[in-house]
């Protein structure tokens, strides 16, 4: 045989033998290590970060993640530990308090209701409310409280979120929450302008929907969810049970604080459960888009009809259609929703057509950013139309000018907040304690953007203004002879 014959058969040997290359895999290792800011600038090496360091930058233990795509979950897998200092590690069975993404899923509860007829999106709430009603006032004499107005945030109701009981505290019923009475730990949720008027977040209202909602069906709320959405859906691992029943403890992730610390009695209740009641999995709420994706199709209608969710994704005011946010439109049409716990974070984010999306779920306090540094990696990866980094330009200061800017800056707001602005590296920095600091690139003489999410400030007359909102006045040196 020719030499040249024999190497390539020997070449191919080697290629058959080889393992077979993971596409799913390799997607997953380029997310988890490609974590990365909403913005890169213009000449400057991209910043990457991988999934671990960025957990111990922001003091978060564990995190859940879900992947989309192709109209099917692509990979799920838990990283870190279901609570600081242990070992019992987040997998992608571990539950998580899903914050404000319960109120979107409640709401599908609504539409089947609607769907069925049993509810009327536009009628006053408090023509079927029984066992509560909503005060009338003078804001609600021409334009009503409904369904169509608490679920898209335009209801003028208040109370914007719920913080929860902790561990070992008195609960109150859901009346003493609605009415602001001990022990519940929210003022009275109320109409204080008109309805219809403004797009204003209000948890309070979505607390409302659900009493209406049991005082109709005449069943347990989380019964209700299960038979109507999470079973339907294939959410095997999802509840909306507060508190958590004591057989469930070990598949819960426990909560933690802004430092990284569990907070006591690992997660608190909330009697509030459509607004912030929901325990489920990354997996669980993946599973559930894309049965919605597949509803928006016309290929399904186990939780509820194509024209009903084609409904709930048409925008009532800014942001929100019933229930999600929904931005874009035609093949880029998403639909997503935040959440926030004490001590857990969450976001879901899905496109209606295009079969892509992704869950992510952690538990800390402090890690609404890091689900922001995995989507953009996630949408990097699998070519998304949005959560694209900002490519932004910056211009060379005089560092003297940037010298002059340097010190300390206290808010001038309700707190004795400190910012410290240094000169490292010819650009300047900003520190807030305990340990975040910024990379500023600059606009000008007087205007930067932060490296991270493009946050500007501004300086002028010896202050600083972050985001166009917050002001800090620079705090004077103090002279050798002034010191006593």
């Amino acid at each position: 045989m020719p030499h040249r014959a024999l190497s390539y058969c020997l070449a191919c040997a080697l290629v058959a033998c080889a393992p077979a290359r993971d596409p799913i895999g390799q997607h997953m290792d380029q997310v988890i290590n490609g974590l990365r800011p909403n913005i890169t600038v213009n000449g400057q090496p991209p910043v990457r970060w991988t999934l671990a360091e960025r957990m111990r930058h922001y003091h978060v233990p564990g995190v859940s993640i879900a992947v989309i795509d192709s109209g099917k979950i692509a990979w799920a897998r838990g990283f870190g530990v279901k609570e600081a200092g242990g070992t019992d590690s987040v997998t992608p069975t571990t539950i998580f308090e899903a914050g404000s993404i319960s109120k979107p899923t409640f709401a599908l509860s609504v539409m089947r209701l609607v769907q069925d007829g049993k509810l009327n999106l536009d009628e006053d709430v408090n023509v079927k409310l029984t066992s509560w009603h909503l005060p009338n006032n003078k804001f609600t004499e021409h334009e009503k409280v409904t369904l169509r107005r608490i679920l898209s945030h335009n209801a003028g109701l208040t109370v914007h979120g719920f913080p929860g009981y902790e561990a070992g505290t008195p609960i109150p019923t859901v009346p003493q929450v609605l009415d602001g009475i001990k022990p519940a730990n929210t003022v009275p949720v109320r109409v204080d302008t008109f309805p219809g008027a403004i797009s204003r977040y209000s948890g309070g209202g979505t607390t409302i929907a659900m009493v209406l909602v049991t005082d109709v069906v005449h069943e347990p709320f989380p019964q209700f969810m299960q038979t109507t959405v999470l079973g339907p859906a294939g959410m095997t691992h999802s509840s909306y049970e507060q508190p958590l029943p004591v057989a469930r403890e070990s598949e819960a992730a426990t909560a933690h604080d802004n430092a990284g610390n569990p907070i006591k009695g690992k997660y608190h209740t909330y009697p509030e459960m459509s607004a912030a009641g929901l325990w489920t999995t990354a997996s669980d709420l993946a599973t559930l888009a894309t049965v919605l994706q597949h509803t928006y199709a016309g290929q399904t209608t186990a939780v509820i009809s194509e024209s009903t969710f084609k409904q709930m994704l048409t925008v009532q005011k800014a942001p929100f259609g019933i229930g999600y946010a929904v931005s874009g439109s035609g093949p880029t049409l998403e639909f997503s929703h935040d959440g926030q716990d004490e001590g857990f974070v969450a976001k879901f984010d899905a496109f209606a057509s295009r079969g892509q999306g992704f869950v992510v779920m952690a538990n800390g306090n402090n890690g609404g950013e890091l689900l922001g540094e995995i989507a953009n990696a996630v949408a990097a990866e699998y070519g998304w139309p949005s959560h694209q980094q900002v490519v932004r330009s910056a211009v060379p200061v005089d560092p003297q000018k940037l010298a002059a800017l340097a010190g300390a800056y206290r808010f001038q707001g309700g707190d004795s907040t400190t910012l410290t602005v240094a000169v490292n590296g010819g650009r300047l920095i900003v520190i807030q304690p305990p340990a975040d600091t910024s990379i500023l690139f600059a606009e000008s003489d007087s205007t930067f953007f932060t490296g991270g999410d493009g946050t500007p400030i501004a300086f002028a007359h010896d202050a600083l203004t972050v985001d166009k909102l917050y002001r800090f006045a620079k705090i004077p040196l103090l002279h050798a002879n002034d010191r006593h």
